[in-house]
């Protein structure tokens, strides 16, 4: 009765939130391309191609999400090299990312929408083997097609923010249904087991693993994508203030703060990767209005001796980016809620600072403040004080970053671990 009262109510959600939703895509740029696959519409070379080919399917939203996928694909591929897989993806940047790096056992595509004939036609197309959802993309019909169809599906490095489980209580009776459907649910943290049995689903199919986000194997880092770019113009050997994934509101910060530390330390840069590269140009403008001599990613290099600033336009390159740091500034933090992911500037060998909002990494956040492994700040004058003392102190930089290592070890081999447990899943009966 809920699928048939969500699938009756989907074309009326479609019809309010496609405006907004097709703005978004117009903002970000490529939504021409197969468009048709988040219809279900597929060219018949696809459909040839994967026939015969007993593919995984996983699900990932962006880019974070693709990197898990892409991550656990290649230790799946290890351990069984025929494997082949299809990586659908929701957001242009996902879907460009995931075009980029993905290998010719990987084919990519569009998330269909979640109505049933445009699901069903998914199905018939990918004719999967199983299913992995990364994260938090539980979707009605797409878990109920699977059960249908007796294919086992799992949620891998399971995600449950504080907003997310208040709201999925809330809604409990109407979720509990499509949660009772999974397989499998890997979760990042030995806490979120009772959550997940709160929320509907068995809790013989909850398996704590850790975080395959977290984990410090397999994390390539390339440190000289991001040299050769500052060579380029001229400023390699510069001590760099990096901010990751900022939101609207915290460039201003960073750059006032950036000017305020300029006074005692002559050589800094301001590297800055907005978390959507669309806004680049609003915050352009906003720093030039600062008087800030401000250079793109993007751009071809020339050097210039008065550049201070230089702004991450591009996708997918954030990890790289964290090589060149000298201490790292995690967005989503100060202002806005919710925080981003430290893990990748520790595994960088960066200390991070972040702000008082890190409700989506809360477990990782604190156990790295209470042990030493990260600053927190609850105002600019805080991360002012914060980065001088860290620029002044490049001992205290060390043990920071150690301290956060540590901290990390504890997700060593959750890869692997899930990588094993999703080959050897069943149907549950």
């Amino acid at each position: 009765m809920i699928r048939f009262i969500y699938n009756l109510l989907w074309p009326i959600g479609l019809f309010l939130f496609l405006p907004g939703y097709l703005v978004k895509m117009f903002r970000r740029g490529g939504y021409r391309e197969k468009f048709g696959e988040r219809l279900g519409i597929y060219d018949r070379h696809l459909r040839a191609r994967l026939y015969w080919k007993k593919p995984i399917w996983l699900h990932a939203v962006s880019v974070g999400e693709v990197m898990i996928a892409l991550k656990l694909a290649e230790q799946m591929r290890t351990l069984e090299p025929d494997q082949h897989f299809v990586l659908t993806t929701t957001t242009t940047t996902g879907f460009a990312f995931a075009n980029h790096n993905a290998t010719d056992w990987i084919d990519v595509m569009y998330s269909p929408l979640d109505f049933w004939p445009i699901m069903r036609a998914a199905f018939e197309a990918i004719r999967p083997t199983k299913i992995l959802l990364v994260e938090a993309e539980v979707w009605p019909n797409m878990v109920a097609e699977a059960k249908d169809r007796k294919i086992p599906i799992a949620l891998v490095n399971a995600r449950l923010s504080p907003r997310s489980e208040k709201r999925f209580r809330m809604f409990r009776r109407l979720i509990a249904p499509t949660f009772e459907l999974l397989d499998l649910v890997c979760v990042q943290n030995a806490d979120d087991v009772e959550k997940w049995k709160a929320l509907g689903v068995d809790g013989a199919r909850i398996i704590h693993v850790g975080s395959i986000k977290y984990d410090p194997e397999d994390m390539p880092i390339d440190p000289q994508l991001a040299r050769t770019v500052l060579a380029g113009f001229g400023v390699e050997n510069r001590t760099v203030i990096f901010g990751g994934s900022t939101h609207a509101g915290e460039e201003k910060i960073l750059g006032e703060v950036f000017r305020a530390l300029r006074r005692d330390f002559v050589d800094l840069l301001l590297v800055m990767a907005p978390r959507h590269t669309e806004r680049t140009g609003d915050v352009e403008r906003e720093l030039k209005e600062m008087e800030f001599q401000i250079a793109r990613r993007s751009q071809p290099p020339a050097v210039d001796p008065f550049l201070n600033c230089l702004l991450i336009d591009t996708t997918g390159e954030l990890r790289h980016w964290y090589a060149a740091a000298t201490i790292v500034f995690v967005g989503k933090s100060l202002l806005a809620h919710g925080g981003q992911n430290p893990a990748e500037a520790i595994l960088a060998g960066k200390p991070v600072l972040f702000g008082p909002h890190m409700e989506n990494f809360g477990p990782l956040a604190s156990s790295l403040v209470s042990r030493g492994g990260a600053v927190q700040i609850n105002s600019a004058t805080e991360l002012r004080r914060a980065m001088a003392h860290l620029l002044a102190n490049p001992d205290e930089r060390e043990k920071i970053v150690a301290n956060a290592r540590q901290v990390l070890e504890i997700h060593r081999g959750a890869t692997a671990r899930t990588a094993r447990k999703v080959l050897h899943l069943t149907k549950a009966q």
